[in-house]
């Protein structure tokens, strides 16, 4: 794993989707079409599975780097896992968009918004929700509030999930979002379901609006990916990412 990213995290990935105000065309030559198109691009992507409400087409996971490519009924999703390049993932991502449109027949005004995510995994065998809460807010005023009391002295954190957005453009069209992720444990507090689960870090650009033509998408694209860099370099590895791995102890890892 290649990018100075990839170095902080167990896993490292890049994804990105474009969300329709119209729902995608069902058809069953036409999905075929495209999906076969797509695989000649990228014949390592053979694996075409159908979920519940999803059509998708990966490469082999059983590599530490891989692709993936979801349609839902309103939008079209791509992710790279521990890219080699960042560069790779963009070309992924835009070869995408470049193609989605033709195969499906998306016009500019059925544009809702395009939305690049960077996600970052880490390792933690601990209590997601105690090491999230004491990295991030135990001399916080929201520390307090969850500290055990007198009357409550068995006190235990239970969930502890934030999530922080912010509007990068004055017309509200370009966002931004930070997101702590830890897995879900039953009503007792027992994570034991999820042991091997990883707390997740998220970065999100997200740009609203219509387009004019369909070859904007890639410029956009682009635009959020260095907006993403940008984000995660200096303000979620330094304020999210560092304050949790210092709480992961060396045995919860």
């Amino acid at each position: 794993m290649a990018t100075s990213y990839g170095a902080l995290c167990t896993d490292f990935y890049i994804n990105q989707k474009l969300t329709l105000k119209m729902d995608l065309p069902t058809e069953r030559d036409t999905l075929l079409h495209f999906f076969d198109q797509v695989r000649k691009t990228h014949p390592d992507m053979t694996r075409f599975r159908r979920y519940d409400g999803e059509l998708s087409l990966e490469s082999s996971k059983r590599e530490a780097e891989y692709n993936w490519l979801s349609l839902r009924q309103g939008s079209i999703r791509t992710g790279h896992v521990n890219p080699n390049d960042m560069e790779d993932a963009y070309r992924f991502h835009q070869q995408i968009l470049q193609v989605t449109p033709y195969y499906l027949t998306i016009s500019p005004l059925d544009v809702d918004y395009l939305e690049m995510m960077f996600g970052f995994d880490l390792e933690c065998k601990g209590n997601h929700d105690e090491v999230v809460h004491e990295a991030l807010f135990a001399d916080s005023p929201v520390g307090e509030l969850l500290k055990p009391t007198a009357a409550t002295p068995d006190t235990r954190i239970l969930d502890t999930q934030p999530v922080f957005g912010m509007n990068l453009s004055d017309d509200g069209k370009l966002q931004a979002y930070f997101e702590v992720k830890t897995r879900r444990r039953s009503r007792r507090g027992s994570g034991r379901r999820y042991a091997q689960e990883p707390i997740s870090l998220f970065v999100t650009l997200r740009r609203y609006g219509s387009i004019d033509k369909l070859e904007d998408l890639q410029d956009i694209s682009r635009m959020l990916g260095q907006h993403c860099e940008a984000l995660a370099t200096d303000r979620l590895i330094p304020n999210l990412l560092n304050p949790i791995v210092q709480h992961i102890s060396p045995s919860s890892k």
